[in-house]
């Protein structure tokens, strides 16, 4: 080998190792990072967590649960100004992060909210309310960008009340003053714009977190329009029984027997309508018996005594004579024991023939 190549090969080893060692700093650095934030700006937290992420060779779902793990950890060490504002500036942070910005909002978010099951304090998070309620008021104002999406979980992580967002916007306003009309107004004007963009399910979370019940039944016919059943159904919810019998009756409307049915079982409706649900019950039953669950679909009939006879009736539709008796001698039904014989013979007791 040539002086020159072997000068060439030395080059190499040492750019190898100057990248190792660079590498090795900044993983000194993030790792430190990630267990005391006294010195490290927000701004420096997320530099440091995308070079981790981006670096990262796992998969991108398991890389965000491991940081969302890490910022966890680390706001447990208590920022000096507190966890919850912590995580508040640095929302104001990640938009220059650009690809980044959405993703690692709802991973700060998230990691806060595990957060502050276990160790929230009042202090701090009184302070970050107020200043989640003006960093709403910012990205409304254009002057901060975050989509829909991580608004409506900035209002729900911190519990911005209207309260909190009055305060944000009339900062001068006497204490004892405890109208909230600009606060509410400014809301509903957001929401509005929400509705317009057919954003249903954000529009619907934020009338339930701020407890404004406008319009309930036109909005809920537009949800059902435009096919946002998961929507609508929030919102019936929310509003309460009337409103989910309204929705019942658009969904036979709609021949979505299987949405009524859920909705029903779901809101103790049963008694309201009778019929769909014993109509959609024995639909269950009929395709657990086609597939042999003869024991799950008894289970399912929770002693019922119209679903028992129906399931009875399935037996005897399927020639299983020894399923029929085990029912009636079961559940006493004894107006089928008498008719004991040849399957026609049965069918035809039951049937009427």
């Amino acid at each position: 080998m040539g002086l020159e190549e072997t000068l060439e090969e030395l080059h190499m080893i040492k750019d190898k190792d100057t990248d190792r060692e660079k590498t090795m700093q900044t993983l000194t650095v993030c790792k430190h990072a990630f267990f005391d934030l006294t010195y490290i700006s927000p701004v420096v937290f997320l530099y440091l967590l995308k070079e981790c992420y981006i670096h990262g060779t796992c998969k991108a779902t398991k890389k965000f649960r491991a940081l969302q793990q890490q910022v966890h950890l680390v706001l447990q060490n208590f920022p000096p100004r507190g966890p919850a504002i912590f995580v508040v500036h640095c929302l104001y942070v990640l938009p220059i992060f650009g690809l980044y910005s959405e993703g690692f909002s709802h991973l700060m978010i998230s990691a806060l909210r595990r957060f502050l099951k276990v160790a929230a304090t009042s202090e701090d998070l009184a302070e970050a309310k107020d200043l989640a309620a003006q960093l709403f008021l910012d990205i409304v104002g254009s002057s901060v960008n975050h989509d829909e999406g991580v608004v409506v979980k900035i209002l729900e992580a911190f519990d911005v009340q209207l309260t909190n967002i009055e305060k944000a916007m009339c900062p001068l306003k006497a204490k004892d003053d405890h109208s909230l009309d600009s606060a509410k107004a400014f809301v509903e004007r957001y929401i509005y714009e929400l509705i317009e963009s057919q954003s249903y399910m954000n529009a619907v979370t934020l009338l339930e977190h701020f407890s404004i019940r406008q319009s309930g039944q036109s909005f809920l016919n537009t949800m059902m329009q435009n096919n946002e059943f998961k929507a609508a159904e929030k919102w019936a919810t929310f509003i309460g029984k009337p409103l989910l019998c309204a929705l019942v009756k658009a969904y036979i409307d709609r021949n979505m027997l299987n949405n009524a049915y859920q909705t029903i079982k779901k809101n103790n409706l049963r008694q309201e309508f009778p019929d769909i649900y014993h109509k959609c019950k024995e639909s269950s039953l009929k395709k657990l018996a086609e597939k042999g669950c003869w024991d799950v679909a008894e289970a399912r009939t929770n002693k019922d005594r119209q679903l028992l006879e129906y399931l009875v009736y399935l037996a005897l539709e399927a020639g299983y004579l020894e399923k029929v008796d085990e029912l009636c001698e079961r559940y006493s039904l004894e107006g089928f024991l008498s008719a004991k014989g040849t399957p026609y013979a049965v069918l035809s007791f039951f049937l009427g023939w």
